[in-house]
């Protein structure tokens, strides 16, 4: 599994950290509109994304609640068909919800930064720190703090859950 230190937090103003990210970062941003189908499995989060052309991601990942910088376990699979996927899986698991966002990422050396402004949610960072294979968390853990600084994003903007378990406590 491919491994990430990261964070989400609610953010106000995403003009003003988006300047900042350009400054940041060696290349331009890429948009991308995403709709995000989570199934219930037993152990981590389990979600079918879409993108607007038809094709998708398969996406397993497992990292604890909890607002401070986390590891992230993950695996992705590409296809070609995410609407037929997505009928398959509907027939062998149950569907948790769907989260539809619009992401501008950003990247910063390891890091993918995510602004993504979430429906039912609003405006939130995602700093998503890239572990090569065999590295340990904690120069992570440091990358995303600084980031959090440079970002001018505070520690009380943090949130633990996933955008799924946010819509799904609105409920």
């Amino acid at each position: 599994m491919a491994r990430n230190v990261e964070i989400k937090a609610r953010v106000s103003d995403l003009d003003a950290i988006r300047a900042v990210a350009r400054t940041l970062s060696s290349r331009p941003s890429e948009i991308s509109e995403q709709t995000d189908t989570f199934f219930a499995v037993p152990r981590g989060r389990f979600k079918v994304r879409e993108f607007g052309d038809g094709s998708g991601e398969l996406i397993l990942y497992e990292r604890p609640d909890q607002p401070e910088p986390k590891l992230s376990a993950y695996t992705r699979v590409a296809c070609q068909d995410s609407r037929a996927l997505l009928e398959i899986l509907g027939k062998a698991l149950t569907a948790k919800g769907t989260v539809v966002k619009r992401r501008e990422i950003f990247l910063v050396g390891q890091t993918r930064i995510h602004l993504d402004r979430v429906e039912g949610l609003g405006s939130f960072v995602e700093l998503e720190v890239v572990l090569a294979d065999g590295e340990v968390e904690e120069p992570g853990r440091r990358v995303v703090r600084q980031l959090l600084r440079a970002l001018e994003i505070p520690e009380s903007g943090l949130v633990a859950t996933a955008y799924i378990d946010l819509l799904t406590s609105h409920s």
